[in-house]
């Protein structure tokens, strides 16, 4: 049977997280990750008090550091980012706060015009007409 995965696309931080424990073959041939992304990342192991998941969260920044070259949040995605703020805003959902940075993921991915693979499709429903979102 013929590979069925997309050549490349784009990793939300939900996937980058759960890398390990998922089945490559629900991954595209080439994986990218944003420069939002490794910031969310760099982000995680100051944000828990428990030594061990803060260890397992650094350990989790330096792998993605070590295999990973992130795309820019560039002057494109940036003009991306406005269609998709109005593509949320005009489906009823908030997109500010929390969830600016999976917004600013999908702007990634529409500028770089790459499938956004994520855990939380429901985080993306509104996007469908900008990007491909592909539930892992």
């Amino acid at each position: 049977m013929p590979d069925q995965r997309r050549p490349r696309g784009l990793l939300d931080t939900s996937v980058v997280i759960d890398l390990e424990r998922l089945d490559p073959t629900q991954l595209p041939v080439e994986s990218a990750i944003s420069t939002i992304t490794m910031a969310e990342l760099a982000a995680g192991p100051h944000a828990t008090d428990d030594a061990d998941e803060r260890a397992r969260r650094q350990d989790r920044l330096q792998r993605a550091e070590a295999v990973f070259d992130p795309l820019p949040f560039d002057a494109e995605a940036s003009r991306a980012y406005g269609r998709v703020y109005a593509a949320v805003v005009a489906a009823g959902r908030k997109a500010r706060g929390a969830r600016a940075a999976d917004l600013l993921i999908a702007a990634t991915a529409c500028a770089e015009g790459l499938p956004l693979y994520t855990r939380n499709p429901e985080d993306f429903r509104a996007l469908q007409d900008l990007i491909e979102i592909v539930p892992v």
